[in-house]
């Protein structure tokens, strides 16, 4: 017996609002030579609306009883080349690109690996042209988040520094089965050819970062004390005001610090 019914070790929550599906497409505007990923496509909804479309899609499933019944529903819509495997672990760079184009990453992610997969997926913020996924609203306000909110933290200074981030609308609880407790975000993330600020010392600044905002609550002086990789004097060389906390730094001040190696 095929299995219907989202998993809860999968984060599974299943999207089966048509009026929803109908405004990704729009937001995605898919063209037949789309080199379309699609993340976790669960029961179809948006593959099957998707596929006739660009003719040809990948998509990544890791709950390998889903998979029959999407083949069949796909089976006369187009080609649909199915990895079922853990997105967590799977290497982007690996897909077949005879045609030069990049990657258009499309999904309704599942709650509990949002954050982890966005940090995976900007490994390969190279080979992408865009993404669409659909996040719990509080992973799509921080990733939009503006330097001095509150949302503003690791999430949103490593994602904007990769990517161009526009919240696209909410989703209400309606749209998936089952129903979660929370409202829904759709996002776009379109990497930047060139980022806008650029590190030298890519490491060092995510290093820089992710110390910062384990220590949020600190002043950005406190929060990088005894940080060995920057001089004593990173205050006067950098003009950053020491007494700021880390979500009053911009993306542009956090590269300046890592470029001071």
């Amino acid at each position: 017996m095929l299995q219907n019914r989202a998993r809860k070790r999968f984060g599974q929550n299943f999207l089966c609002d048509s009026m929803v599906v109908e405004k990704i497409i729009a937001a995605i505007a898919p063209k037949k030579t789309d080199r379309v990923v699609e993340i976790g496509p669960g029961l179809g909804a948006l593959t099957t609306r998707m596929l006739p479309i660009v003719g040809k899609m990948m998509a990544i499933e890791i709950d390998r009883d889903l998979i029959p019944k999407l083949r069949r529903q796909c089976q006369h819509l187009g080609e649909l080349t199915i990895y079922q495997t853990d997105v967590l672990k799977f290497d982007f760079s690996s897909l077949d690109n005879n045609d030069h184009h990049k990657l258009r990453i499309i999904g309704n992610l599942p709650y509990n690996i949002s954050t982890p997969l966005i940090f995976h997926l900007l490994n390969y913020a190279n080979l992408i042209k865009d993404m669409h996924l659909m996040f719990q609203k509080e992973v799509g306000e921080r990733l939009g988040a503006k330097v001095g909110s509150k949302k503003y933290g690791r999430l949103t200074v490593m994602a904007q520094y990769f990517c161009k981030i526009e919240l696209l609308f909410i989703a209400p609880p309606e749209a998936f089965k089952p129903k979660p407790k929370i409202q829904s975000a759709f996002v776009r993330l379109i990497p930047y050819k060139v980022p806008p600020y650029q590190s030298r010392n890519f490491d060092l600044f995510q290093k820089i970062v992710k110390t910062a905002f384990i220590k949020r609550r600190k002043t950005l002086k406190n929060a990088l004390k005894n940080f060995p990789e920057l001089p004593e004097n990173w205050p006067e060389k950098t003009g950053i005001d020491p007494h700021l906390r880390p979500e009053q730094i911009s993306i542009e001040q956090y590269v300046i610090l890592s470029n001071l190696s």
